[in-house]
């Protein structure tokens, strides 16, 4: 399975409409600072429209973010787009008639939704406010 960047991605086009409202704010303009195609970056976008965490209106590159950066945590990002939203995988295909294969992914599920939740939890408390404001500085 290939990483995904689509979370990294998403908070970088919400802190780029952001800082540069004044500037280009077309797809084309957008992806190059990624280093996407354009349709990378619709597609990003049409996520975060239907979250409500972006307005975009059609044929005009004025796309806005619907709320505060403030009001806007990288969970409510995580949410808004269109991937598996499991942070860790267990191999499913484990021999059942081991010790250590039959149990293995009991185990796991037990801890990594422990390590999920705490991650969850961590990505609540920090905000696009909070992202904008390393990169200015």
């Amino acid at each position: 399975m290939g990483l995904s960047y689509k979370l990294s991605d998403a908070i970088h086009i919400l802190a780029y409409i952001e800082i540069l409202k004044k500037q280009d704010l077309s797809s084309k303009s957008i992806a190059a600072s990624i280093g996407a195609n354009a349709s990378v970056v619709r597609n990003l976008m049409l996520d975060l429209r239907s979250a409500n965490l972006l307005t975009t209106h059609q044929g005009v590159a004025t796309p806005q973010l619907a709320k505060s950066p403030d009001d806007i945590s990288i969970y409510d990002v995580y949410c808004a787009i269109n991937m598996p939203h499991n942070l860790l995988n267990i191999d499913p295909k484990t021999n059942p008639n081991c010790l250590v294969g039959g149990h293995i992914q009991e185990t796991l599920n037990h801890f990594y939704s422990d390590i999920e939740s705490a991650a969850y939890n961590q990505m609540k408390t920090i905000s696009l406010a909070n992202v904008i404001q390393d990169i200015l500085k």
